[in-house]
């Protein structure tokens, strides 16, 4: 439920992984969010960005159920994500960069309302 601010969320350095290999935010981040802005080194959880109406974000890659029923702001992922996008999205904008062509199965949406660009 963020209304305001910024967060900046990265792991310690030499910490053994791949920041954008692991998750290291949770589920639910952003739920319901009014207004602020996230930047995630890494990945998060499922549900991320659910009920977004003014949020702005950039992670690298979500579980499950990315921006579901998001009715504003703005969301950027930098990977790979879970099944379910988009669902009862109507509004803001939602940038997934999808490398390998895997993310129009994923996306349950309105055909109608979605433009999709390479």
């Amino acid at each position: 439920g963020m209304a305001g601010g910024e967060l900046v969320i990265t792991p310690v350095e030499n910490t053994g992984f791949s920041p954008e290999d692991a998750t290291i935010v949770g589920n639910t981040c952003l739920y319901g969010a009014t207004g602020g802005q996230v930047f995630v080194r890494g990945k998060a959880g499922e549900r991320f960005a659910v009920r977004n109406s003014l949020a702005e974000a950039v992670v690298e890659g979500t579980g499950d159920h990315c921006c579901e029923y998001m009715t504003g702001g703005c969301v950027v992922v930098l990977g790979k994500v879970g099944r379910n996008v988009a669902a009862g999205m109507t509004g803001g904008l939602a940038y997934i960069l999808d490398e390998d062509d895997t993310l129009i199965p994923k996306v349950s949406f309105n055909p109608l309302s979605f433009t999709f660009s390479k």
